[in-house]
């Protein structure tokens, strides 16, 4: 018995049997389907044998074009269901055919879904800065659609690997990203990539021949004469002061930006041996920190416990926005002599390096202090200066 078999028939019309409407008949493991061409003929001149309209007239001609053409149309349909695994039937192939309950999956419907439920789940599997992130990546991405194609969307089976070539040139030219920042993105918008695979709504992956990776970055961060310049440095302006004060106590703490931002009275507590240590869980890693506070640092503390913005919003430094804070930051480095641009995790960098290593400091214990996930990544740090300006003991 055949398993797959397409019939053309000719059914005529009630009340008109001299007018008939050609239909077609899917056959599939003995069940039928059919569906209607839409097109009307006289009765007298289909051929009932061959399936066709009899006559080499052009209009006969035509009619018998298009349908075979809806004979390969309904036979590409059933290859496709074959070759994704889907169970063909009548009903899956006659459905496939005329698009029914087939939904359109489009890029930045599942890039937005993925944000949003991503947003739900802060605090629990994924830290604010993350869901930042790929928010920056949607934009971006819904950018180069506009840049590239002048389109807000796109069906997520049109993208291939040119796309992805495109998008990662898009973002080194037009967005002027580094190398790194790039494939960061990418990296974002692989992920959505492949939440459209695991759920099938495309079949091969446009990354399959993609090749990037991240470059090893030199780690900038200030000597002990550069840190002492900026902590001594007078300044008339109250916003130059308090980003100059909030980084220098990062200096000496290790904090991140967002660590820093979210630090409360409540995380600095009285550690066993009588000092002040912070004691935090790492935004971006959920690794538990422990830094003991130093001298300048609990100086800095002091300063700010009475500073209106960090008695009405709870939080022990009135720490800005990450980009003016960087903003401010390049102005404080250029009054300073500093001959790179200072961002903020210049400060990290600094702890990890010119406070810690350079002073004697075990890396297991700079590690520790950091929240780091596993000593490689504070190796990188490990850049130990020729001289050695003094010894702070930590425990």
């Amino acid at each position: 018995m055949n398993t797959y078999n397409l019939l053309f028939y000719a059914k005529k019309t009630k009340n008109k049997p001299k007018i008939s409407t050609i239909y077609l008949r899917i056959t599939i493991f003995g069940k039928r389907t059919e569906i209607s061409t839409g097109q009307k003929i006289p009765t007298s001149q289909w051929n009932i044998k061959s399936g066709k309209i009899t006559g080499n007239t052009p209009n006969a001609k035509n009619l018998n074009a298009l349908l075979e053409g809806i004979r390969s149309k309904v036979f590409e349909c059933y290859t496709s269901l074959f070759n994704n695994g889907k169970e063909i039937t009548c009903e899956s192939l006659r459905n496939k055919y005329l698009k029914i309950d087939e939904r359109k999956i489009t890029l930045m419907n599942v890039f937005e879904d993925h944000n949003s439920r991503m947003k739900e789940l802060i605090g629990k599997e994924f830290s604010k800065g993350t869901w930042e992130r790929y928010e920056t990546s949607l934009r971006h991405t819904r950018s180069f659609l506009k840049w590239k194609f002048n389109i807000s969307d796109i069906d997520v089976c049109n993208i291939n690997p040119a796309f992805i070539a495109d998008y990662e040139f898009y973002l080194r030219t037009v967005r002027d990203c580094s190398n790194n920042t790039a494939v960061k993105y990418i990296k974002n918008f692989q992920k959505i990539i492949n939440i459209c695979l695991n759920n099938e709504w495309i079949s091969k992956s446009p990354f399959i021949r993609y090749k990037s990776k991240i470059e090893n970055v030199d780690v900038r961060f200030l000597t002990d004469l550069q840190l002492k310049n900026i902590q001594s440095k007078g300044f008339v302006s109250e916003r130059l002061r308090i980003v100059r004060d909030i980084f220098v106590f990062c200096c000496y703490t290790g904090l991140a930006y967002v660590d820093v931002k979210n630090l409360t009275k409540g995380k600095v507590s009285i550690g066993i041996d009588g000092e002040l240590w912070i004691k935090i869980k790492r935004t971006k890693t959920n690794i538990e920190a422990s830094i003991p506070l130093l001298p300048e640092a609990k100086e800095i503390l002091k300063r700010y416990e009475d500073h209106p913005r960090c008695i009405n919003e709870n939080t022990a430094l009135p720490v800005m926005s990450n980009q003016k804070m960087n903003e401010y930051l390049k102005e404080i480095g250029a009054i300073c002599d500093v001959d790179f641009d200072i961002t903020f995790h210049t400060a990290r960098h600094t702890f990890a390096t010119t406070i810690t290593l350079n002073n004697g400091v075990p890396l297991e214990t700079v590690s520790k202090m950091l929240g780091h996930t596993n000593i490689r990544m504070t190796q990188h740090y490990a850049k130990i200066q020729d001289k050695k300006l003094g010894r702070i003991y930590l425990i």
